[in-house]
């Protein structure tokens, strides 16, 4: 596995880009996953990819932030250096302009109904930029905005192996009722992975979108599992109102919503208790979701 440090940063900044080599490095709160963020001086940030398979994401991002980034409410990261292999790191990375701000979390939101309704503005803007030609849903998304079938074998493995914490014919119902509808108009934007530590909250307010690596055109419902996975009652009602998309595209969002907490639960259940309490949680909320919302 590859080493991805501030020195590591260092040395490709000092190779590929000397006009910055004088810059400070620092590894970035919650740097993610699929890619590890480091910020450079005052002004810039810089990912790389953690893995071969998110490589395909930094020609995309340069590609497309450019052109997302005029139509969208929120400032979102502008590509400003693409990175080549070097000094041991084998893929392509990025320099980013750096946006203020803290990943969002309960305690930083001073009103969580208004930021539930900024945030559907966003993706409602974002849904409504020209797709033509953009990047269709696939593996260089993980199928973000693609067909749920593509996770169909691993969630009802999920849900065999969870049997003894999970209430089984509710969860699978969700499910099957997810897999009955899909997305039967134009592909629209999607950014493909919603989630709070891609969203950067200042003075109590929603005021960045980032990381959109699993950007993609699609079935926009995959940019809706916040609802129960960050949101509470009040403000996913605010978020469902100011959203405007059909009850269908929302089976399928809780669909999307109940795969990511059964994965998380069967894989984390027995080494990280916190957040396989979260997922359990998630699958709860969208349980009752469903069950209130029921034809």
């Amino acid at each position: 596995m590859i080493e991805i440090d501030a020195t590591l940063v260092r040395q490709l900044i000092r190779t590929q880009f000397p006009q910055w080599a004088a810059l400070p490095v620092a590894p970035v709160e919650n740097g993610g996953w699929d890619n590890r963020s480091f910020r450079l001086g005052n002004s810039m940030s810089v990912r790389l990819p953690s893995a071969s398979r998110y490589v395909a994401q930094v020609e995309k991002e340069h590609r497309w932030l450019p052109q997302l980034r005029p139509h969208l409410p929120l400032p979102i990261p502008l590509p400003l250096g693409l990175g080549v292999p070097g000094s041991g790191y084998p893929w392509p990375w990025s320099i980013y302009s750096w946006l203020d701000g803290k990943p969002a979390h309960a305690t930083r939101i001073l009103d969580l109904n208004l930021f539930a309704v900024d945030l559907a503005r966003f993706l409602v803007a974002l849904r409504g930029i020209d797709a033509s030609n953009g990047p269709v849903a696939g593996t260089h998304n993980l199928h973000r905005g693609g067909s749920l079938t593509v996770y169909d074998t691993e969630t009802r493995q999920s849900i065999g192996a969870l049997a003894d914490l999970i209430d089984v014919a509710a969860v699978t119902e969700v499910w099957d009722v997810a897999l009955t509808t899909s997305w039967h108009v134009r592909p629209v934007w999607i950014h493909g992975d919603v989630a709070e530590t891609n969203l950067l909250v200042t003075a109590g307010r929603l005021s960045a979108v980032i990381d959109f690596g699993s950007a993609g055109i699609g079935d926009p419902s995959c940019d809706l599992a916040i609802a129960w996975t960050f949101l509470d009652s009040s403000s996913r009602e605010q978020f469902r109102s100011a959203i405007g998309l059909d009850p269908a595209t929302w089976r399928r969002a809780r669909g999307w919503a109940i795969w990511k907490a059964l994965i998380t639960l069967a894989q984390l259940r027995d080494t990280d208790p916190n957040q396989a309490r979260r997922a359990l949680q998630v699958i709860r909320s969208v349980l009752d979701d469903h069950k209130r919302r029921a034809p």
